[in-house]
């Protein structure tokens, strides 16, 4: 998905809202979320707005990136894939246990 962006550097204590709000300003805003650590809820610094379309997201790397947000200076780019993620705890695969 070329509308997909990372955003990276942001400040903790910066809201979705905020988030949503520093990006609609360029177009419409499909969706934000900002990373999280799963133990604390604080957020890990980055997170991804999804844009309407390719050409809103390269406006918003073209206006956004490096630019000052809530303090910090934000670093936005194209997303890239989820690698693939391996569930396994620990360890090999598996195998024999003596």
């Amino acid at each position: 998905m070329e509308n997909k962006l990372f955003v990276g550097n942001l400040s903790f204590g910066i809201s979705e809202t905020a988030l949503e709000e520093a990006f609609s300003a360029l177009g419409t805003v499909e969706s934000v979320r900002i990373i999280t650590d799963r133990d604390t809820g604080r957020s890990k610094g980055f997170g991804f707005v999804e844009m309407a379309d390719a050409e809103l997201a390269q406006q918003a790397i073209a206006q956004l990136n490096e630019k000052e947000l809530d303090g910090r200076q934000i670093s936005v780019s194209i997303a890239k894939p989820q690698a693939p993620r391996n569930n396994s705890r620990g360890g090999g695969g598996g195998g024999n246990r003596w």
